[in-house]
């Protein structure tokens, strides 16, 4: 089982928002969101042990990206949430480094994705079975030496949607190999980071924001005058 220790700080460090409804942590790259087949450890069990009782899951991220991961404190919450998910009411922003500047400064993307072996997903320009629709806006926010930085707004909430359309339009997020980057992450994560939610409470229907800081290092750093 891997060691949560590894990771920077202490998961009280991770913590954006605590209150009796909902728990929001900053993930960091590398951590699964829930147990899986590999038996490492996860923010969900992790979670769980720090508040002392069960969380309930709401949406997930990607092993390798980082930041806002928001769990229910009790059911009724994840309830709401997760039905304010499928009414598309749920505001999810991420920022991604990439290979290449887009041809175009901003754009929205509509594609089809379906499964993939190799736990890949595929675009089909046109419907076809097994597939759906994955839509998501972008904007080109600006350059370093080597990479460029977007901010994605998701629309739809596709297995691994952000990595693969933009891969599809030439812009493969650093250290993704498996969407066509040329080499790894000395660390093996990649650089799509969950930078901000919104949505409403579940019991005061206010309107909520949670932003998280951004990964360490110097690639990131590179950026954080623009963001």
């Amino acid at each position: 089982m891997a060691d949560p220790t590894r990771f920077n700080g202490r998961i009280s460090d991770w913590i954006l928002h605590k209150e009796n409804q909902l728990i929001v942590f900053n993930k960091p790259a590398g951590l699964p969101v829930q147990p899986d087949k590999t038996g490492d450890a996860n923010l969900l069990s992790m979670g769980a042990a720090y508040v002392h009782h069960d969380l309930y899951l709401i949406h997930r991220l990607d092993r390798p990206v980082s930041g806002v991961v928001v769990f229910g404190q009790k059911p009724a919450a994840q309830t709401s949430l997760t039905r304010q998910l499928k009414a598309g009411t749920v505001e999810k922003h991420y920022l991604a480094i990439v290979a290449n500047r887009p041809e175009k400064d901003a754009d929205t993307l509509k594609h089809y994705l379906r499964n993939a072996p190799g736990n890949r997903s595929a675009i089909d320009e046109t419907p076809s079975e097994g597939s759906k629709l994955a839509e998501l806006d972008y904007k080109y926010l600006g350059s370093s030496d080597r990479y460029h930085l977007l901010a994605i707004q998701l629309k739809t909430g596709r297995k691994h949607q952000i990595r693969c359309q933009l891969a599809a339009i030439g812009c493969p997020l650093r250290g993704d190999t498996k969407y066509g980057f040329k080499r790894a992450n000395p660390d093996g994560n990649i650089d799509l980071h969950s930078y901000k939610i919104a949505y409403d409470h579940p019991v005061t229907e206010e309107r909520v924001t949670h932003v998280a800081p951004l990964p360490e290092g110097a690639v990131w750093e590179a950026f954080k005058d623009i963001i």
